[in-house]
């Protein structure tokens, strides 16, 4: 039997039966009837304060799941609001759909009130952004629209537009309505037989090589094929910054690579004279501007997408194929070696990885009213519960994350992609939503909190399990010192010693002001087993740079002396 629905119902039943189990947003009377079927509907609704918070919570709900993340948002002003958000997902390739209100359709009367207060020609600032945007003009294509959005979303980050007159407007169905099918994600390509024999060749001649893993490696379950290899040619292992912890205990695990290594792990790295790499960039963080890398060793890239091989650096041997599957290909042609042919697995390397000492790389920077932010990080590495998430605001404190240990990549989570401050927060909420039964830790700057500050009412009120640290140094920490390193004044870069702790407690949570380590070992009964939202306002010595700072610098100043 033909009867008549709303559209917004209809988009609403389609999202549910494409397996969604929660959609972020903020609601707008532009998307308000959508949002409201969908939560109606049994998928719950999680709102944030901020659009640009909604879309970072989607993103981090996906990174945390593996699912597609769904945001909500309104039009013109709401999308505005939202693009910082938008620009982080695209860049972090994450899974997630963004659906904005869209400009009502239909020719304008000449003589009609006006004007559109919330005029905004979204297609176009999203087309000029890189984004596939897809538009449901109409209401009888409106779910073929959206069916394609999903299946664009499930590679990286799309945008629908949906005008809200076509939401309201009456579509016929009958009792057998079903949602239109989404098409699969494209399977990875299967690496060739050519590029295996000449990745493999390579490896048989190099008696120290070195293999790299990336988030790519992480995604495709790569870990334990790429022990086995590691293990049978003799290579020490490494990971990019998204694959943080990727072989947390192995024996020959040399930790992250590029600009946040630690010297144990390069004097491995050094030495190594044939280079591996598994889904990774090797961008300018990874190979710190080329000097993580050995110097004239040949290098082979694999990756599923074939663009991203040698974009950033060069590769002498290209691998299109999963990870995964490549790693296992090369186990099945390269032979066992003898310990005599694997240098890089002797006991002095072992002893080396295994026994080293991340607090032995510097000298503690206490002052009489803050805490080294390094020795801050080690504190909370041991005070926490081992099995837990770590989300990372961008700034000058991001230098401690090489000092806090998770149990491997998909409980790291940065958001430094777009270069922006201030996408932390809402990323840590999605993440820590997808895992309520784990604890999520929350690392951030007063700066970027302080563009956030709204989101703490959103913890409470969604009963988010997180524990936020406050690494707050009374500045813009990364702006302090590009000036500093410039011999500019950095005046407008400081603020006020601001007590953060009683806002926060004025939303729910248990609160601490830290300036001491006895003030931090204290809170160890707290943060054993956090019970609720817990603040931590960690008061910081902003005095030392981050060597990825100084990393920027020394580059920028070879670049001036150059001429370039």
């Amino acid at each position: 039997m033909k009867h008549a629905l709303p559209l917004y119902e209809l988009l609403a039943r389609d999202i549910r039966d494409a397996d969604t189990q929660a959609v972020f947003g903020l609601m707008s009377d532009d998307t308000a009837l959508l949002v409201a079927s969908i939560d109606a509907l049994g998928v719950p609704f999680h709102g944030a304060r901020h659009e640009n918070n909604a879309v970072a919570m989607a993103e981090g709900y996906a990174s945390a799941t593996g699912r597609l993340g769904i945001a909500i948002v309104g039009r013109g002003p709401a999308t505005a609001n939202a693009l910082n958000g938008a620009m982080f997902a695209q860049r972090s390739g994450a899974r997630v759909l963004i659906i904005m209100g869209g400009t009502p359709t239909g020719a304008a009367r000449p003589n009609a009130l006006g004007p559109d207060s919330k005029g905004f020609d979204a297609q176009a600032v999203l087309l000029a952004a890189g984004f596939r945007v897809f538009t449901a003009n109409e209401p009888t294509s409106a779910r073929a629209t959206l069916a394609k959005a999903l299946a664009a979303a499930q590679e990286s980050a799309a945008v629908l537009l949906l005008p809200t007159n076509v939401q309201q407007m009456q579509v016929e169905v009958d009792d057998t309505l079903v949602a239109p099918q989404v098409p699969a994600a494209p399977a990875a390509p299967r690496a060739g037989r050519a590029s295996i024999a000449a990745a493999a060749t390579l490896l048989e001649r190099s008696r120290k090589p070195l293999i790299i893993c990336g988030l790519g490696a992480h995604e495709s379950g790569a870990r334990d094929a790429v022990v086995q290899l590691a293990d049978r040619i003799g290579a020490v292992l490494a990971s990019t910054l998204k694959a943080k912890d990727m072989f947390r205990g192995h024996p020959f695990n040399g930790g992250l690579i590029g600009s946040f290594s630690h010297s144990a792990g390069r004097r491995a790295f050094d030495q190594a004279d044939c280079v591996l790499v598994f889904g990774a960039g090797l961008n300018q963080r990874t190979t710190s501007f080329g000097h993580a890398l050995p110097a004239g060793v040949p290098i082979i890239h694999v990756d599923r997408d074939r663009s991203h091989i040698g974009r950033w650096w060069s590769a002498d041997v290209s691998v299109v194929g999963d990870a995964r599957d490549t790693a296992e290909q090369l186990l099945a042609v390269l032979p066992e070696r003898t310990a005599e042919q694997k240098p890089l697995h002797a006991d002095a390397m072992r002893r080396l990885l295994q026994e080293f000492d991340p607090a032995s790389e510097f000298t503690p920077a206490h002052t009489a009213r803050t805490l080294d932010p390094r020795v801050v990080a080690l504190e909370l590495d041991a005070l926490l519960p081992e099995q837990r998430n770590a989300v990372y605001d961008a700034g000058n404190f991001f230098q401690v994350v090489p000092y806090f240990g998770v149990p491997g990549p998909a409980h790291f989570k940065g958001t430094t992609d777009f270069s922006s401050i201030g996408m932390g927060f809402g990323t840590a909420l999605g993440f820590a939503k997808a895992r309520p039964g784990e604890t999520t830790v929350l690392f951030i700057g007063d700066g970027g909190l302080l563009m956030t500050l709204g989101e703490l009412e959103t913890v409470v009120r969604e009963d988010i399990p997180l524990v936020i640290v406050l690494m707050n140094d009374c500045a813009y920490g990364a702006e302090l010192h590009y000036l500093k390193e410039r011999n500019m004044p950095v005046a407008k870069s400081q603020f006020f010693d601001i007590d953060f702790a009683p806002v926060a407690q004025a939303f729910g949570f248990e609160t601490a002001t830290v300036r001491t380590l006895d003030e931090l070992r204290a809170l160890a009964p707290l943060l054993k087993a956090p019970q609720g939202p817990v603040f931590i306002d960690c008061k910081i010595n902003g005095a030392i740079p981050a060597p990825f700072v100084l990393e920027a610098f020394e580059q920028e100043q070879k670049r001036l002396a150059a001429g370039n």
